[in-house]
């Protein structure tokens, strides 16, 4: 149940009945959707396909959601146009068109510079600063070492806040995990037809309010790679941003960037909306990228030892110390995807972590790592190591996803495996580097 300001009955056939009726039809549990649940997707004003991929665990949907919802939407020191940006950057890393055009419009609804889509020198020098930990967090997150953090943290006027930065690399091991969700699941072409609003809702709007005026739904038809801008302001208010933002860019001698290579504006559609593209190679060094933890020619770097510096003694209180409630959110993400029911042998949900942590160079002195081939074989190893390391080469069709004998409901599982087991590695090892810093 959404709760409104003002009393307001509704018919059978608004958008606010239509997508309650839509949540419940993807619950294949026929559970009744928790009212977070339900005020987080009706802010989005549509169901996109990563929700309903996760919606046969609706108690996991939940937290998820809610772990998105707080690190985009809530308080927090980083204003909402850079939370966007850094979404972006995170999601360009893996060359994920469905993140990156997403955010885009969501940076745009929140007051975002259109020229900073350029890409990333167009960027305010604090947010060109945070990319190369970007990409070692991306692709060798064993890199990372507390003199990085150190970089950002002392640069004078561009420095970070440590509280800033603790918000900043969450961000990033969330976009980047949720990366290899996206294409695991093979929803990065989002194609599906899901309700929208016109034109999105404003923060904080409810959905029922939008549906009090009287405006007709759009088509549901749509084509890949093109994206809605959800936004609350008006075509003509962004072209007015974008010329105005331009006519600066030109008394100051700057090079103008035209609108069309940031935003793709089709006036003769029916409905008149905006589409936002933004090619995710603006955002990215190609010269970095995975390489393998454990290579025989160079063999020193240090396996992390569980034991020295874990999740639960040492990186939650950590993080919610400097952001606050985060850690217990992000606890809640990690014991639901441990609890999920599972019609294999319990052992190897510990062996499907256990070796994603192996692969990022994390170890537990507790585990025989025998178990691992006793109990994975071959070929889901062979598809866990791609979605978790390089998941955007999955896409391309000379190099498709390895065949893995699993059923469609259980690849969902373990790519939710996946992606909490690498978001917790890169957390492990940004943590580890703050405080290495913080007692340096």
């Amino acid at each position: 149940m959404i709760i409104c300001a003002k009393k307001m009955d509704y018919h059978l056939g608004t958008p606010c009945q239509l997508v309650k009726n839509q949540v419940m039809k993807v619950n294949s549990e026929k559970e009744r959707a928790s009212p977070l649940c339900m005020k987080v997707l009706a802010s989005r004003g549509r169901l996109d396909t990563v929700s309903q991929q996760m919606a046969s665990h609706p108690q996991y949907l939940e937290s998820f959601l809610r772990t998105q919802h707080y690190i985009l939407y809530m308080d927090g020191p980083l204003p909402h146009p850079y939370r966007h940006y850094i979404a972006i950057m995170a999601a360009a890393r893996h060359h994920c068109s469905y993140l990156v055009s997403l955010h885009s419009a969501q940076f745009l609804r929140w007051g975002g510079d259109p020229l900073w889509l350029q890409g990333l020198e167009a960027a305010p020098p604090r947010l060109q600063q945070l990319d190369h930990i970007n990409k070692v967090l991306a692709h060798q997150p064993w890199l990372l070492a507390h003199s990085h953090i150190q970089a950002l943290l002392k640069r004078g006027e561009q420095c970070w806040s440590l509280a800033e930065l603790v918000q900043a690399v969450v961000l990033l091991a969330h976009y980047h995990s949720l990366c290899s969700f996206i294409f695991g699941s093979a929803s990065e072409t989002d194609t599906a037809p899901t309700l929208r609003v016109p034109h999105g809702t404003p923060p904080g709007y409810c959905l029922c309010d939008a549906a009090n005026g009287n405006t007709a739904l759009p088509p549901t038809e749509r084509t890949p790679r093109r994206r809605s801008l959800d936004s609350s302001c008006e075509l003509t208010c962004l072209r007015e941003r974008i010329q105005k933002s331009q006519e600066e860019k030109e008394r100051k001698g700057d090079p103008i960037l035209h609108s069309h290579t940031l935003l793709h504006i089709d006036a003769e559609e029916e409905e008149e909306e905006m589409m936002c593209s933004t090619d995710p190679s603006r955002f990215t060094d190609p010269d970095f990228g995975y390489q393998e933890f454990a290579r025989r020619e160079e063999d020193h770097f240090q396996v992390f030892r569980v034991q020295d510096y874990s999740w639960e003694d040492h990186g939650f209180s950590l993080v919610n110390r400097l952001y606050s409630d985060i850690g217990l959110l992000l606890d809640d993400r990690f014991r639901s995807v441990a609890s999920l029911p599972s019609p294999h042998d319990p052992d190897l949900k510990r062996a499907i972590w256990n070796y994603i942590h192996c692969i990022y160079g994390i170890r537990y002195d507790d585990y025989d790592y025998g178990e691992v081939n006793q109990l994975m074989e071959r070929g889901l190893k062979l598809y866990i190591k791609a979605v978790a390391c390089y998941p955007d080469s999955t896409k391309n069709p000379l190099c498709p996803l390895p065949l893995t004998p699993l059923k469609a409901s259980e690849k969902v599982h373990v790519n939710l495996l996946v992606m909490e087991a690498r978001l917790q590695a890169e957390l492990l090892y940004a943590l580890r580097a703050i405080t290495q810093y913080m007692i340096a």
